[in-house]
């Protein structure tokens, strides 16, 4: 059964805030939008905005199965939709032969029945709908990928040759995210509503740290904040670091103890932080004059 949508911008807010996911009144209320309206969300930004968060938290409010597609360079419809379990498809046949079952070409249809059908994540949100989709980091697909998926979420269906359409009951709900190595197609952006997440404000980052690491204290999670706000600013970065990696940094300083960032512990778990040589090394020289000012 389809979840009642939430009924404003402001009920989503809490009902993500429940989880743990803050969120600002623009985003709260594209999401409510994309619930109401049955649209596809596109959420663009930076890696380690809360991007995938949001569908996450989106799932676990709305007591809905997370399906996941993770897209990488090459992925193609296949491993999107389905495929078909060809050893136990062997096994079958072997057992008909041993049993000297049916004819060949009863054998034959026999090996496509939906017991040996793989669902794969588009096809299983399908299949399970009520759920949420999560087709993440869309940018690194090509442009064939791109139209499947367009064609997918105008119908909300498939077509199977062996068994033939397959339709969600309920259209499920579909969050698409995106880091922007590559422009995404205009027909599939005017399918979706668009969100771009940018990297939060400092007093809205503290709450995220203390709302989903309330084991750091007060003083430690605004401290590593405010650096980690100075890091990002300062564009000399090769990665900066997103919302996910202040909180493991914040939560590796607390694990050792720390109540307050000081420059031997803070400089001991940049792992947390940054995850290059050179970044590292600059961060250092940051600690270094922020914390011995």
């Amino acid at each position: 059964m389809q979840p009642t949508p939430p009924a404003s911008p402001s009920d989503v807010a809490t009902l993500l805030g429940s989880t743990g996911y803050l969120c600002d009144d623009d985003l709260a209320t594209v999401a409510f939008l994309a619930l109401r309206m049955e649209r596809p969300l596109l959420l663009e930004g930076e890696p380690g905005t809360g991007k995938t968060a949001l569908a996450e938290a989106l799932a676990q409010t709305l007591d809905l199965p997370l399906v996941r597609l993770q897209c990488y360079e090459g992925i193609d419809a296949t491993q999107a939709l389905y495929d078909w379990d060809f050893p136990r498809q062997i096994l079958h046949l072997r057992a008909l032969e041993a049993a000297g079952g049916a004819d060949a070409e009863e054998a034959e249809k026999s090996l496509y029945d939906e017991r040996f059908l793989l669902a794969r994540p588009v096809l299983a949100a399908l299949q399970q709908s009520p759920a949420v989709l999560l087709v993440d980091e869309v940018d690194r697909a090509d442009d064939e990928f791109e139209a499947f998926l367009l064609e997918v979420l105008s119908t909300y269906q498939v077509s199977i040759p062996e068994l033939g359409t397959v339709a969600a009951a309920t259209p499920p709900i579909v969050v698409l995210t995106s880091n922007r190595t590559r422009e995404l197609h205009d027909a599939l952006k005017r399918r979706c509503l668009y969100h771009w997440i940018d990297h939060p404000g400092l007093e809205r980052e503290v709450e995220i740290v203390r709302s989903r690491a309330p084991e750091v204290s007060e003083t430690l999670a605004r401290q590593v904040v405010t650096l980690v706000q100075q890091l990002r600013e300062g564009g000399s970065l090769q990665k900066p670091p997103g919302v996910a990696e202040t909180l493991d940094w914040a939560r590796a300083l607390e694990h050792l103890g720390a109540e307050h960032l000081d420059l031997e512990t803070a400089a001991r778990t940049l792992g947390a932080l940054v995850k290059y040589r050179e970044d590292a090394e600059r961060v250092r020289h940051a600690l270094d004059r922020v914390l011995t000012a």
